[in-house]
């Protein structure tokens, strides 16, 4: 798996790249300083994931995933932003602009590792307190009508979207299905055609909308 690292803060780049770079099936293909470098080379190289810091100089991680994102298939590359807020204009315009996902900079190593898997999976991915803020946004001012949708769906296909809807990745959900991993991936694939959805983001808050999975109360 090949990613890419783009961060204006060398000792965080030099530290992403030393972690991800030791791990079992990870490799580094190159480290970028600037949004258009981290265009230039997604270009160039074609790495499997990029993880994308938001502010940056020379257009920021937003505009560079878009850039980046803009016209190339979901299979290609996958963008997994990486920012030390949790501001809602960057949750929001990061996924407009084509991520896959949202962590902050304080998740544990091992997060990180598991997200950069999971993000090539084609599992979108937030941290626990974005994925709350961002379904209480879009249940609010949805930005699209998928919930109607739900009456196409087949039982099993109901069952899945709603795990999806908690949370659970590909794994969870085989295991809690007794079903396999390539079943779930047939089942997801069915999901995001028949609610029109763009992404595994988006099935997560259809099965918000459409009452399968009810919002924590604090």
């Amino acid at each position: 798996m090949r990613v890419l690292i783009a961060d204006d803060q060398p000792l965080l780049r030099h530290s992403l790249a030393t972690l991800i770079g030791g791990a079992p099936g990870l490799t580094v293909v190159a480290e970028a300083a600037t949004g258009r470098d981290a265009v230039r080379l997604a270009r160039e190289l074609a790495p499997d994931v990029i993880l994308m810091d938001i502010r940056m100089p020379g257009g920021d991680g937003i505009e560079a995933t878009r850039d980046i994102t803009a016209g190339a298939a979901p299979s290609v590359c996958r963008v997994l932003v990486l920012s030390m807020f949790e501001l809602d204009e960057y949750v929001y315009g990061a996924l407009r602009a084509g991520a896959s996902g949202f962590l902050l900079k304080d998740a544990h190593p091992a997060q990180l590792l598991d997200a950069v898997r999971r993000t090539h999976a084609g599992e979108s991915l937030f941290a626990p307190a974005i994925l709350s803020r961002l379904v209480e946004h879009y249940v609010d001012h949805p930005a699209f009508s998928a919930a109607g949708h739900l009456h196409q769906l087949t039982a099993r296909e109901t069952e899945v979207l709603t795990l999806v809807g908690r949370g659970l990745s590909n794994t969870e959900i085989a295991d809690t299905l007794l079903i396999s991993v390539k079943t779930v991936k047939t089942h997801i694939g069915s999901l995001l055609a028949k609610v029109a959805a763009r992404d595994r983001a988006q099935l997560v808050i259809t099965a918000y909308e459409g009452g399968l999975v009810a919002p924590r109360v604090t």
